[in-house]
């Protein structure tokens, strides 16, 4: 009589030498599978369910790791929180088939789930181009210097949001709209361990801040207290505030290969946003103005707010943009005098424009600011379809389907 064969488990795990710790797999871990603590991410394999929806959302590709383990010597959540790199894969005594046998079906990605625990988009639309990720990591950064760093927010107020530039010289380092890097601030944290990467979107359209040349930007808010208003002095956000020209700058990336613009003649950009999350809505802008005239123009409609009209980054240059070009929309949620306004508002005022663009199969939307925006702006596009009897849950699916919905909220 032949012994039971062992059960095999492919554990799912994250590479922590490419881990940015932007909190993305947590956050979008329908059964509380991932956790962390100050040094790692990690996953646990007793509430794993495989389902899969933590992978596409993850910028650096970091969490695309698996190790084939007996069940029973599976990596516990302690184990894993101390590595500073993944564990090679062992050998299990078993032959192929014979390990595939064991593992069963808990190998598969569930596939139902994953439909109902993303909002957004997991694929970039048809037309993107095709984007590099994780060219440089923690091991290998490349040194950027600091070609320019100036305020776009008015003296006087909390926000104090700087605009910086950093020029990579001969050292290839290309991006797309919509992608991020990370910054290595120097130093070390209160254990003495090098600090972790920072991830920023970047500002500025392919081919540079300055066309022609080999630099990106970044749009970067001093921190200065916490999501609970206690005091708190952000490590990269105060390092990068306060960078001069002519600094070094550890720099790691690209990442991001979805968050993506389409490249096709007609295609539409809706782009919603708050505060810093205008980096990558101006990025595709500076594209699109470039380009104006090229064959890639289309409808441009912007949805930005901040607390004041002094608070918003870029407020003047955008101003400046020909009407006929780009259609924005403010919405200021602490001006004096005034009632609260919130992107929300705007775009419940712009229904009638927006279940167009709802139905335009060359519309994308794009939306990146904090987490707590995410469930009201759909919220909005799912009363204004529901208004105009479009099936709203059918719709969801279609836009994220075909790439047409982005969403990248912190």
């Amino acid at each position: 009589m032949n012994a039971p064969l062992p059960e095999v488990l492919k554990q799912h795990l994250i590479d922590p030498e490419i881990c940015i710790r932007c909190n993305t797999c947590e956050e979008s871990c329908p059964v509380d599978a991932i956790t962390h603590d100050s040094n790692n991410y990690v996953v646990d394999p007793g509430k794993c369910n495989f389902c899969m929806a933590c992978v596409p959302p993850c910028p650096t590709g970091a969490i695309d790791n698996w190790r084939t383990v007996l069940r029973l010597e599976a990596y516990s959540v302690e184990e894993q929180l101390t590595w500073s790199e993944l564990p090679a894969e062992k050998a299990l005594g078993l032959n192929v088939e014979t390990a595939a046998e064991a593992a069963g079906p808990q190998v598969q990605a569930q596939e139902s789930p994953l439909a109902d625990a993303v909002n957004g988009a997991q694929v970039p639309p048809w037309s993107a181009s095709h984007p590099y990720v994780n060219l440089y990591t923690h091991k290998s950064p490349i040194t950027a210097t600091v070609a320019g760093n100036y305020r776009v927010t008015e003296l006087g107020t909390d926000s104090d949001t700087h605009h910086i530039v950093l020029d990579f010289g001969n050292v290839p380092f290309p991006v797309l709209e919509g992608q991020s890097l990370g910054i290595l601030p120097p130093g070390t944290d209160a254990q003495g361990r090098p600090h972790h990467a920072r991830q920023y979107s970047i500002a500025s359209p392919r081919d540079g801040e300055r066309p022609g040349y080999n630099n990106v930007s970044l749009t970067v808010k001093r921190v200065t207290a916490d999501y609970q208003g206690r005091p708190v002095r952000g490590v990269a956000s105060n390092y990068l505030c306060d960078l001069k020209k002519g600094d070094p700058v550890q720099v790691i990336g690209p990442f991001g290969a979805t968050f993506l613009m389409p490249n096709h003649a007609g295609s539409h950009l809706v782009m919603i946003c708050t505060g810093t999350g205008s980096a990558p809505m101006r990025a595709m802008t500076e594209r699109r103005r470039r380009r104006r005239g090229q064959g890639e123009s289309g409808k441009l409609m912007l949805f930005f707010g901040a607390r004041t009209q002094q608070e918003l980054p870029y407020f003047g240059p955008l101003m400046n943009l020909p009407k006929d070009f780009i259609d924005i929309n403010f919405a200021f949620s602490r001006t004096p005098g005034q009632p609260r306004r919130y992107v929300q508002d705007a775009m419940r005022e712009r229904g009638a424009d927006l279940v167009k663009l709802l139905r335009d199969p060359n519309a994308y939307f794009y939306v990146c600011g904090l987490k707590g925006m995410e469930a009201g702006v759909l919220e909005v596009l799912r009363d204004v379809a529901v208004q105009h009897d479009l099936d709203w849950p059918a719709l969801h699916q279609q836009l994220k389907r075909e790439g047409r919905l982005h969403l990248e909220t912190y």
